[in-house]
């Protein structure tokens, strides 16, 4: 049972029994709603009856509104409201997960205030579905729907909040989690606790919104709306896009079945980077390989660092002379921005590793630690080989979600087209994007969501007002190269690979003042900084 409080009369949670039910009565609630329909959830579910006959034994009133998912309306609302009014204070509801009796009052705080049913209220972070009621126009659409709590969206949220707190805002996602993902390779080189990545949705989200918890399925910019994969709707005035990308693990045949096992490891998902740490403890000799596949990735430099923090271990523990390091990539150059190639070939140089040009990896077999490459020559000719591993650190291929990739809002790639500068739709001017489903040509990186997040919220508020879009994104992306336990290169750049460095020191040098920042300073300005829309050091500029 997960009890969630609204405010000082009404709480939510999931599904309860009759055991439940001591706690409830010992944490000061003296009504109970059940909101779920009996046999919705088979034998196993515990009638309304017996929760009932539970109650009354412990002194607590009970009602029994059952409702069914996405049939929602004025009528069930109406008698909801009436129940709040009769029972006596506080009163608990409970449905399947809690998401209906959240919704429901919602939309009775709403009628109360004389407001249109379908108007969301939010008057702090609550978890709820969308309704098929709650449809395209006028009052009965959200000013903004946000879709992705990732740091695009939660971010991006924020600095609108913090620019205009009235606004009624939804964000859809469907994960009851949010990662800090740029620690995940000091997690696959030993330098970080992987729990500390991971937080509760819930504490993220800004207060004023109301959280959908569902993925989008499908977005209709010509009726204003996101369908969601319930079956249910939501309508918007203003659209963000922020879903991010999709790993797309299933293009290299094999590597589903043996990821996580195998010696076979990658530092893209939470549960593996810590197997990365792992094997590079174990590993005592034979060929460790390092995969990167054809850009656009999130987090270009993310395959290298994993490589270089690798080395570095078995460098200071004496055993990089017994082990072949070899780093396969599917283009033609180490690093995007030429300026920062030298001294990364340093690094290259000083952990003696391979690097194969143009080899992008296609399938593996895990059981058998073989890996299959397709290797382009000059001319462009491909070819396939199979290399043996004794480790292999695999980067998959990265995708537009396909409900993006499969809507109006596409262009020809599959991602989010956006203005390049304003990060407005060009075709459908009340939709913006960020992060990195958005088609500007940009390193895909959290440090480039952070500043496009004060460009969207600038830009969105000045389409609402009907204002001239006036603040421009430059292109800003920051990479931070772990070439070692202890140095990093800040690779900080825009468009065309102009450097934009924050600091007023040689950008190629390996320094400790970066580690620190990227190891201790970054992860705690993220979580009580940009997710709250603290906007130091985003140098937005406009005309």
């Amino acid at each position: 049972m997960q009890i969630v409080q609204h405010d000082a009369r009404f709480a939510s949670a999931d599904q309860i029994s009759p055991a439940d039910l001591a706690e409830i009565a010992a944490a000061g609630f003296r009504s109970v709603i059940c909101n779920r329909p009996d046999g919705e959830g088979g034998p196993t579910q515990p009638a309304s009856a017996e929760i009932r006959e539970a109650a009354q034994q412990l002194g607590l009133q009970f009602a029994y509104l059952p409702v069914t998912p996405g049939k929602i309306g004025p009528a069930e609302v109406a008698q909801f409201a009436q129940l709040l009014a009769d029972l006596p204070a506080p009163v608990l509801a409970y449905c399947r997960t809690g998401n209906r009796a959240t919704n429901l009052w919602q939309f009775a705080q709403a009628s109360a205030a004389a407001q249109p049913v379908a108007e969301p209220v939010a008057p702090a972070v609550t978890a709820t579905p969308a309704c098929d009621w709650t449809t395209n126009g006028g009052d009965q659409a959200w000013d903004v729907v946000v879709i992705g709590g990732g740091l695009a969206g939660i971010t991006v949220t924020s600095s609108l909040l913090r620019r205009q707190p009235g606004l009624k805002i939804a964000i859809v996602e469907p994960n009851d989690h949010h990662d800090y993902q740029p620690a995940w390779t000091l997690v696959g080189g030993g330098a970080y606790d992987v729990k500390k990545t991971r937080r509760p949705m819930a504490s993220v989200m800004p207060r004023g919104v109301t959280w959908i918890r569902a993925a989008a399925e499908r977005v209709e910019p010509h009726a204003n709306l996101v369908r969601l994969a319930n079956g249910e709707s939501v309508a918007y005035r203003q659209l963000i896009v922020a879903p991010g990308l999709r790993l797309a693990w299933e293009r290299i045949a094999g590597l589903q079945e043996t990821l996580g096992k195998n010696n076979v490891t990658s530092n893209y998902r939470y549960d593996l980077a810590p197997y990365t740490w792992e094997l590079v403890q174990r590993m005592q000799g034979g060929t460790a390989l390092f995969t990167q596949p054809g850009m656009p990735i999130k987090c270009a430099g993310a395959p290298q660092k994993a490589m270089y923090l690798a080395c570095d271990h078995w460098l200071k523990r004496g055993l990089l002379s017994k082990i072949k390091v070899e780093f396969d990539l599917a283009g033609a150059a180490l690093f995007g921005v030429a300026t920062f190639v030298p001294p990364l070939m340093e690094y290259v140089k000083r952990y003696d590793a391979r690097l194969e040009f143009n080899s992008n990896l296609v399938a593996i077999d895990g059981p058998a630690r073989k890996a299959t490459f397709e290797v382009k020559d000059a001319d462009g000719n491909v070819t396939r080989v199979e290399k043996r591993f004794d480790m292999i650190h695999v980067v998959p291929p990265q995708v537009p979600p396909d409900f993006i990739r499969d809507s109006e809002l596409a262009d020809a790639a599959g991602w989010c087209e956006v203005d390049h500068a304003t990060l407005q739709h060009p075709r459908w001017p009340n939709v913006f994007s960020l992060g990195d489903v958005c088609s500007a040509p940009n390193a895909k990186t959290g440090a480039a969501a952070r500043k496009q997040a004060v460009i969207v919220a600038e830009n969105l508020l000045a389409a609402r007002a009907s204002q001239p879009l006036r603040y421009r994104y430059d292109g800003y992306g920051s990479c931070p190269l772990t070439v070692e336990k202890g140095k990093v290169v800040l690779a900080e750049f825009g468009y065309g690979g102009k450097l934009l460095p924050t600091f007023p020191l040689d950008p190629t040098r390996p320094r400790r003042l970066m580690w620190f920042l990227k190891a201790s300073v970054l992860p705690r300005f993220y979580w009580s900084g940009i997710l709250k829309g603290r906007e130091w050091f985003t140098g937005a500029t406009h005309e």
